[in-house]
C-alpha cells in the first residue's frame, strides 16, 4: 500500500460515523473485528483496516454532517503494525456516502476523494438525530426539570469503578465527590460537616444563628479528624445520679465540664447494676480515667490506640486541651459496618475542609470576621435571588478583605445573573431557585426557573470563566446528581436528601409510625423567626410573606453508609452515558455528542415502578 493512498470501508448507513458542528477530539480506536478497527461515534461506527496496533486518529472538525480528517498521510514503521498519522497541510473531505446506495459493496480511497461538498441526504442526517445535542433542547423557551429529560446512552468501553467523580467547589477548592450539603438549619452542622468532610465531600454551615454560634460549630468540626461528632457527656465526681442521656459512657472531671482534666470515666452498664444508685456519689463507683489521643488523629488512627491497648473507649483532646469526643469500641465497629471512606476533604492547614454561608447586610462583614478566625475555608454568599447591589458589594467586599478566600455566590438561574456576580469576583455559582422541596418561591413570587434548564444555561456561560457551578435543590434521587452533573454542574448541593440523616441537626421522633426528623425550608415562617428572612430581603419588611414550609422526613441512616452507594449509583449512571469523569461527560455534552430527549408524562411514569400491586424499595 503507497503512502498516498489509504483505504476506508464504506459502511452500511447506520453504521456511518457523523459529527455535529465544530468539534475536536482526539480518539482511540478500538479492535471490533479480525481485519478491522472500530470507532464509535454517538451510536454510529466506522471502521478502518487492522494490522495488529491501535491506530490514533485525530478528527479535527465537521460541517453540515460531512466528515473532515486533518492528518491523513499513513507511515509505516519498521513492522507493519506500527501505524501512526504523521500532519501534512490540508484538508482530506469524505463525503457523499449516500450515493454509494444502503450497502456499499466498496471501498474508498482518501487520496482519490473531490473536495467539493455536495448536501447531505436527508435521510442520513435524520438517523444522526437521535435526541437533541443540549443547546437546542434548552433553546425552545421551555423551563425544564430533571424528570422533564433523559439522557440517552453511550458507548461503554470502562467499568464503572474506573469513573473518577474528582470535581471542583470553586476555582481552588478540590472535592472527591460531587457533594455539597446546604446550609439549612435542618440540615448543616458540626456532624453533618466532618462527615461530608470525611467522605471527600463539604459541608456549608448556615448562618441561621449567632456569628459566635456559628464560627463554634465551625472549630468544632475542624478540630476533628475521625468522621462522627459523639457529643460526650460530662460528670464531676461529687453528682450523685448521672444524666447518660443516650451514650454508654460519661467522662468524670474536675469540675464536669469539657477543659477539666479527666479523672475517671462512669459506664452506663455499671451504674445500672448498682442495687443503691441514689445513696452514692460518682467518684465511688467510676473506674480510671481512660488514656487520651490528640483530636487531630484520624479514625483509623483511633481504631488503632483503642485496639492495641484493649480500651473500651478513649477520649479526644485538641490543642488547648479541651475535650471533644469520646470514642468507643461500639463506634468503631459501627464506622466499620458502612463503606470504606475515600480521600476526605482537607484545607490547606490540613484538617477537615469546611464552608459556612453569609447573608448580604452590614452585620454579615462581623460575622465573616467571626468565621474566618475559626478557619472556614470557603464562603457562601446566601440569598435565594443572588442579583442584587447587596450580593454584588458583600462578595467585593469578601474579596477584598480576604483575597484568598474562595467566595461563592447566588442563588441564580439566568446567565445575566451570573454574569453579575463573576464580574464581582465569584469563585463559585450556586445555581437554582424555588426548586428544593420544601421551597415555594416559584409559587409566591412567580419567579425562578426549572433546575435543568437553570443548570444548563448558567454552566454554559460560567465555564467560559473557569467559575464551576453548583447544581442547589431539586434533588432526590442518584439520577438527578447525574442529570445535574451531566448538565454542566461540578457538585450537587442537597437538603432533603441529607434530611433525616443521623448527622442531620434534630431529634428522631415518632410520627404516625415512622421515625423522622423535622426539616424545614430557610423561608419558612418558622425559620424567619430566627433571623433567615434576611436570604429573602424580608428582614426590613413589616409583614412577613413565607417561601417555605416545616416539614418532616424518614429516617435515613448515616451519611457515612448512604452517600458511598449513591456515589456507586452515580458512577454508574456515567458508564451508561459513556464518560469515564466529570470533565468527560462536560466534553460530551458542549460537543454535543451528549444527546438527551424531553420525556412525557407517560414516559416519566414508565421509566418508574409501575404495574405492581406493592413493593419495597431498597437502594442497598
Amino acid at each position: 500500500m503507497s503512502r498516498e493512498s489509504f483505504w476506508l470501508k464504506s459502511l452500511p448507513l447506520n453504521q456511518i460515523c457523523l459529527l455535529s458542528n465544530h468539534w475536536n477530539w482526539n480518539y482511540q480506536w478500538y479492535r471490533c473485528r479480525r481485519y478491522w478497527y472500530s470507532c464509535r461515534y454517538n451510536g454510529y461506527r466506522i471502521q478502518v483496516p487492522w494490522w495488529g496496533s491501535r491506530i490514533p486518529l485525530q478528527i479535527h472538525q465537521c460541517s453540515d454532517r460531512l466528515l473532515l480528517f486533518r492528518n491523513l498521510t499513513m507511515e509505516l514503521g519498521n513492522h507493519m503494525d506500527q501505524i501512526r498519522w504523521s500532519g501534512i497541510s490540508g484538508l482530506t473531505l469524505i463525503r457523499n456516502f449516500v450515493s454509494l446506495g444502503p450497502n456499499p459493496p466498496l471501498c474508498l480511497p482518501i487520496s482519490g476523494l473531490s473536495v467539493s461538498a455536495p448536501t447531505p441526504h436527508k435521510t442520513l442526517a435524520a438517523m444522526a438525530d437521535d435526541g437533541f445535542p443540549a443547546a437546542r433542547l434548552f433553546s425552545q423557551g421551555v423551563s425544564y426539570t430533571y424528570d422533564d429529560v433523559i439522557v440517552l446512552p453511550g458507548y461503554i468501553d470502562f467499568p464503572a469503578d474506573a469513573v473518577d467523580l474528582s470535581t471542583r467547589l470553586s476555582r481552588r477548592i478540590p472535592l472527591a465527590i460531587p457533594c455539597v450539603a446546604s446550609p439549612m438549619d435542618t440540615v448543616s452542622e458540626s456532624s453533618m460537616a466532618v462527615a461530608m468532610a470525611a467522605l471527600g465531600g463539604a459541608a456549608i454551615v448556615h448562618c441561621n444563628d449567632a456569628p459566635s454560634r456559628q464560627a463554634a460549630i465551625i472549630r468544632s468540626a475542624k478540630a476533628r479528624r475521625i468522621p462522627f461528632v459523639t457529643d460526650p457527656v460530662f460528670l464531676s465526681p461529687s453528682d450523685s445520679v448521672p444524666d447518660f442521656g443516650s451514650a454508654a459512657y460519661a467522662l468524670v472531671t474536675e469540675s464536669g465540664g469539657s477543659k477539666s482534666k479527666v479523672v475517671g470515666v462512669v459506664a452506663r452498664s455499671d451504674w445500672e447494676s448498682l442495687s443503691d444508685k441514689n445513696s452514692l456519689i460518682v467518684r465511688e463507683y467510676m473506674r480510671p480515667a481512660p488514656a487520651s489521643v490528640p483530636a487531630c488523629y484520624d479514625f483509623e488512627k483511633v481504631a488503632s490506640f483503642l485496639a492495641g491497648g484493649g480500651l473500651e473507649c478513649t477520649p479526644l483532646v485538641d490543642e488547648e486541651g479541651e475535650i471533644v469526643d469520646l470514642v468507643t469500641k461500639e463506634d468503631v465497629e459501627r464506622i466499620r459496618e458502612f463503606p470504606r471512606l475515600g480521600v476526605p476533604s482537607l484545607g490547606p492547614d490540613g484538617r477537615f475542609l469546611v464552608g459556612a454561608s453569609i447573608g448580604t447586610r452590614e452585620s454579615d462583614k462581623e460575622r465573616l470576621d467571626h468565621l474566618m478566625k475559626a478557619g472556614t475555608n470557603v464562603v457562601v454568599v446566601d440569598s435565594s435571588q443572588g442579583n442584587s447591589i447587596y450580593q454584588l458589594e458583600m462578595i467585593k467586599y469578601a474579596k477584598n478583605m480576604h483575597p484568598d478566600l474562595d467566595v461563592i455566590g447566588g442563588n441564580v438561574v439566568t446567565i445575566a445573573q451570573a454574569q453579575n456576580l463573576i464580574m464581582a469576583g465569584a469563585d463559585g455559582l450556586r445555581v437554582g431557585m424555588g426548586s428544593g422541596s420544601i421551597c415555594t418561591t416559584q409559587e409566591v413570587c412567580a419567579v425562578g426557573r426549572g433546575q435543568a434548564t437553570a443548570v444548563y444555561k448558567v454552566s454554559s456561560f460560567a465555564k467560559d470563566h473557569d467559575v464551576p457551578v453548583i447544581a442547589d435543590g431539586g434533588i432526590s434521587n442518584s439520577g438527578h446528581i447525574v442529570k445535574a452533573l451531566t448538565l454542566g454542574a461540578s457538585t450537587a448541593m442537597m437538603g432533603s436528601f441529607l434530611a433525616g440523616s443521623t448527622e442531620a441537626p434534630g431529634v428522631f421522633v415518632d410520627l404516625n409510625g415512622h421515625r423522622v426528623k423535622k426539616y424545614r425550608g430557610m423561608g419558612s415562617l418558622e425559620a424567619m423567626t430566627k433571623g433567615s428572612d434576611a436570604r429573602y430581603l424580608g428582614d426590613t419588611l413589616k409583614l412577613k410573606v413565607a417561601q417555605g414550609v416545616v416539614g418532616a422526613v424518614a429516617d435515613k441512616g448515616s451519611v457515612l453508609k448512604f452517600i458511598p452507594y449513591t456515589m456507586q449509583a452515580v458512577k454508574q449512571g456515567f458508564q451508561d452515558l459513556g464518560a469515564s469523569s466529570l470533565q468527560s461527560a462536560h466534553d460530551l455534552l458542549r460537543s454535543e455528542v451528549l444527546r438527551l430527549e424531553v420525556r412525557t408524562g407517560a414516559a416519566q411514569v414508565e421509566g418508574g415502578i409501575h404495574g405492581l400491586v406493592s413493593y419495597e424499595k431498597k437502594f442497598f
